[in-house]
């Protein structure tokens, strides 16, 4: 009889697309209070730190499409998410986060905030400083913490006036401005060889900082604190070659910055630690044989497993196999098999798109 309560038990309801409109069907009290649009922002409010992997937009031979990775009755439609762009070859997708995705387009030398969810879309030029002619800049897209139509931009890149250096601005939606560029020095042994932000791996949010691979004359990790608004250089515990393995930036187990390094069927999970004097350093948490944990019989495989991206909220990795796009969770070795290796080609670009999907009650 408490209209407030149960409004607070619906709100309560799992966060996945099929959730309300199950509720919808069962009164028309029920019905006027998951169909309000208050209600729908506390819902999404109330959900924004775990948000179900909804799938990934791929990017291959065809446009940019999304793959839906949920089963029945979650699965959300590939339609429902149409890519906001047509030409291509003009844009370079950044990453989504916080249910928005962050394209460059290159050729207007903007950046374009897209909300796939309710198709909203807000353009930006890009600040000057930034090097956009021997290196192409990279960012991430965030929301501001229980306001749902307010976001940030971080912007990282070379220096346009030294490219040993990295920059870094910050807009915020609150403002319509960009911040002054912060920047740090890049580590480098040969001057005729730039380092440079690693666009295979998109940014990663550990804590209240966002991670960046840098390869090139140096292979380390670009960290911007969101709260000091600094740039750092952090070394990586193991040699990178990105043609012959795979890494990316994950949280590692118990929180804090980690590192997955996979190299042929081998997983090497590491973490970032302080040590009783202040002292930071990694240190392997974990190695893990994919061919054991994913039952395959590597001899049968012409390719080796890569790191697809990682799911921030859920906290999982995406892994392509010959057998399969698998998401697996490090901490607890719990995976799933997302989607069939035979229509997705190791060399696609995936970016893992979480959030609350309310859109329609048609979902059924």
């Amino acid at each position: 009889e408490d209209e407030d309560l149960l409004s607070e038990i619906l709100v309560r309801l799992p966060p996945l697309p099929s959730s309300l409109p199950r509720a919808f069907l069962v009164c028309e009290r029920w019905r006027g209070i998951v169909s309000d649009a208050r209600f729908l922002r506390r819902f999404r409010l109330h959900h924004r730190r775990n948000p179900p992997l909804l799938g990934c937009f791929v990017q291959g031979i065809s446009p940019v499409h999304f793959e839906p990775t949920l089963d029945a009755p979650n699965r959300v439609p590939q339609a429902r998410f149409p890519f906001p762009i047509d030409a291509v070859h003009t844009y370079v997708i950044l990453g989504c986060r916080h249910g928005l995705m962050l394209i460059f387009l290159w050729r207007r030398n903007q950046l374009l905030v897209w909300d796939p969810i309710t198709g909203d879309r807000h353009h930006l030029d890009v600040p000057p400083g930034f090097d956009n002619e021997e290196t192409m800049i990279s960012g991430a897209v965030l929301r501001a913490a229980g306001v749902p139509h307010r976001f940030q931009v971080v912007l990282v890149g070379n220096s346009g006036i030294h490219h040993s250096q990295a920059v870094a601005s910050v807009y915020s939606s609150d403002t319509g401005v960009w911040s002054n560029l912060v920047s740090t020095l890049l580590p480098a042994n040969d001057p005729d060889v730039l380092t440079m932000v690693y666009h295979d791996m998109c940014s990663v949010m550990v804590g209240n900082s966002l991670y960046w691979f840098l390869i090139g004359n140096f292979c380390g990790i670009l960290e911007f604190n969101l709260d000091r608004q600094s740039l750092s250089v952090i070394h990586v515990p193991v040699d990178v070659d990105v043609n012959t393995c795979s890494i990316t930036v994950i949280r590692a187990e118990g929180g804090g910055l980690g590192f997955l390094f996979l190299s042929d069927y081998c997983v090497q999970a590491w973490k970032w630690k302080t040590d009783c004097d202040g002292v930071a350093s990694w240190v392997l948490e974990r190695t893990v044989a994919l061919d054991k944990l994913l039952s395959m019989n590597s001899e049968e495989g012409s390719q080796s497993p890569r790191i697809l991206g990682f799911a921030e909220d859920n906290n999982v990795v995406l892994l392509w196999t010959f057998i399969g796009v698998f998401k697996v969770q490090f901490e607890s070795l719990q995976f799933k098999k997302l989607l069939e290796s035979y229509r997705f080609y190791c060399w696609f670009h995936y970016y893992p798109f979480e959030g609350v999907y309310t859109a329609d009650a048609g979902i059924m």
